[in-house]
């Protein structure tokens, strides 16, 4: 099932075993908008951590037997959004491990709750010319298959921000290397979970 991101090499320090310890079966999710770094990042933090890494969206087009754009074009976004939430309902019971989600799946109040009691969220927030900047890369974006792009994606940070706020923690996602969003997101859980700032170096 999951999106194993982990090798048989791969263990973790004393620091994020502890880290790991203090989590328990506790998901980390996170949430954001698309292009935010969800997925790179989730990878990279999971192969740190030694845990799997698992893509909601990965795991929904399997289910589906589709991709992503193919459910939105044929079934449209309400029908996509019900099969999303049970998606990452049933992820949930199976950490510890990084879960990276889509967009929209932080608007569910339900997935949220879910979220709240299964896992600790942590929100990419990235600005409008960052993510125009990544995702005119792709051309899998279905929310984004309109005349105006750029608008449609300010129009839908406006609405979703304030949601992602809710988030357990909020990491900015900029034009960094992804290693250093990842000590980010780590320093944040450990003050999150409790523990001692990062490691000495050796």
């Amino acid at each position: 099932m999951a999106e194993a991101a982990v090798t048989d090499e791969a263990v973790a320090t004393p620091g994020e075993a502890a880290l790991i310890a203090a989590l328990g079966p506790r998901s980390i999710v996170l949430v954001g908008m698309m292009g935010s770094g969800k997925s790179s990042i989730g990878r990279r933090l999971a192969a740190r951590l030694a845990i799997p890494y698992v893509d909601a969206d990965s795991e929904i087009e399997t289910a589906a037997g589709m991709t992503i754009a193919e459910i939105f074009e044929t079934h449209g976004e309400p029908y996509f959004r019900g099969g999303e939430a049970r998606v990452i309902a049933r992820l949930l019971d199976h950490g510890p491990q990084v879960l990276a989600t889509g967009g929209g799946a932080f608007m569910n109040k339900d997935t949220r709750a879910l979220i709240g009691a299964k896992g600790i969220s942590v929100w990419l927030k990235a600005e409008l010319d960052v993510l125009l900047k990544r995702i005119r890369r792709r051309n899998d974006r279905p929310l984004l298959k309109t005349d105006d792009p750029a608008t449609t994606l300010s129009a839908l940070i406006a609405e979703r921000h304030p949601i992602y706020a809710e988030a357990d923690l909020t990491v900015h996602s900029r034009e960094v290397p992804h290693e250093a969003i990842v000590e980010e997101i780590l320093d944040a859980l450990r003050a999150r979970l409790g523990l001692s700032g990062r490691e000495p170096a050796p």
